[in-house]
């Protein structure tokens, strides 16, 4: 074994439903898919991890998941022989002991690569059964750009406010998270039936929801999305993660791609070029 890898991932609806105390209370729902950039981990030593030399395809804190890939990339070097989602399991179990706030979906998406209808239910992760259609696939490829700004900001810190109002029974919160676990479902049935109008009204409820929760969340993305939309160009857009990372996904209008495109290379912004995938954990000798 000379290197092991692990892509990242995309959000695209129900993330914080599966953090903390929420798959406790009402379960949780998540759809993601993983992308073609990935955590490589060369030098393998399986007892000395210093020694270990890790490349990241995207920037950390990015709001990709870079970290809980790391997390299940060192774990498949340690047990090579458990299933992806024993290794998923681990990984974030790691990252809870290090005293991060996490939730579960980033393991299992980097286990197991590929899209992921993913339910969570207090401690347990069901994988539902899950296969947008082809044309589905093609359409998001064409229309989702993923944004990177350079914006990073403490996620630790931000889940732990969102998570102290919810405990205190905020409504904001409450009813904001009932929002962005419902979209799952919407989202789901989107791609697996052709349906871009619920695509995109699954994507418009995950980032109301969002807003409900905490406006601090997206706000450093709006200064750009929110001409994007004023003019047409763009019909969702959600931040990615937790929104501390820098990373935001738009989908744009039809032959809108070259506008959108142009609007965030004139504020400075990146845009990270992606392409599915579907390997999760991959072994290369």
């Amino acid at each position: 074994m000379h290197s092991i890898s692990v892509p990242v991932r995309i959000d695209l609806a129900g993330g914080w439903t599966d953090v903390g105390p929420y798959p406790h209370d009402y379960g949780g729902e998540v759809v993601n898919f993983t992308i073609d950039k990935r955590v490589t981990i060369t030098n393998i030593s399986k007892n000395k991890f210093e020694d270990n030399e890790i490349k990241f395809d995207v920037p950390r804190g990015a709001g990709l998941g870079t970290s809980s890939a790391m997390n299940v990339a060192i774990n498949a070097i340690k047990y090579p022989n458990l299933y992806p989602h024993q290794i998923a399991k681990k990984a974030f179990e790691d990252e809870l002991k290090s005293g991060n706030i996490c939730g579960k979906q980033d393991h299992w998406a980097s286990s197991h690569g590929g899209f992921n209808h993913l339910l969570f239910i207090g401690e347990s992760v069901e994988i539902l059964p899950f296969e947008p259609m082809k044309s589905s696939l093609n359409w998001l490829r064409k229309h989702l750009i993923i944004l990177f700004s350079g914006i990073t900001r403490d996620s630790g810190k931000m889940q732990e406010i969102v998570w102290k109002r919810y405990a205190n029974g905020d409504e904001d919160v409450i009813n904001g998270l009932f929002k962005i676990r419902s979209a799952t479902k919407m989202m789901a049935k989107g791609l697996q039936s052709d349906r871009r109008d619920l695509i995109v009204k699954s994507l418009r409820e995950v980032s109301s929801g969002v807003d409900e929760i905490s406006s601090d969340i997206q706000g450093p993305f709006k200064s750009v999305t929110e001409d994007l939309i004023e003019n047409n160009k763009i019909v969702a857009w959600k931040a990615l993660g937790a929104g501390g990372g820098g990373c935001a996904a738009l989908l744009c209008a039809p032959n809108c791609i070259d506008d959108v495109i142009a609007h965030i290379n004139h504020n400075s912004w990146k845009i990270i070029n992606w392409d599915y995938d579907h390997s999760g954990i991959i072994v290369h000798n």
